[in-house]
């Protein structure tokens, strides 16, 4: 079992690590970097969480206030996400 699915209370302030949170702080450390693809079956052990799981998480993360946007982007054998910076225009790029 990969280490990230064991982890414990982030921060040591006694809050559960739970896999939403886990997603948003991956998400939020690549977007800090640009604008990125992925498919969730290619960062589930990363983050320690299913391809279903993040499916699930990134569709609720599309509607929200985050650091970066999320963009359901195509489909083939499973669901290419665009995440890019918050800052970033429509087209990735620095506004």
């Amino acid at each position: 079992m990969s280490e990230a699915m064991n982890a414990g209370p982030e921060d040591g302030d006694g809050s559960a690590d739970d896999p939403e949170t886990r997603l948003r702080r991956y998400l939020s450390r690549r977007a800090a970097d640009g604008e990125f693809y992925f498919k969730g079956k290619f960062i589930a052990e990363d983050v320690g969480l299913t391809p279903s799981q993040i499916g699930t998480i990134m569709a609720r993360l599309r509607g929200s206030e985050t650091p970066f946007h999320v963009e359901r982007w195509s489909y083939s054998n499973a669901t290419t996400w665009r995440v890019r910076p918050a800052d970033a225009g429509a087209d990735g790029n620095e506004s």
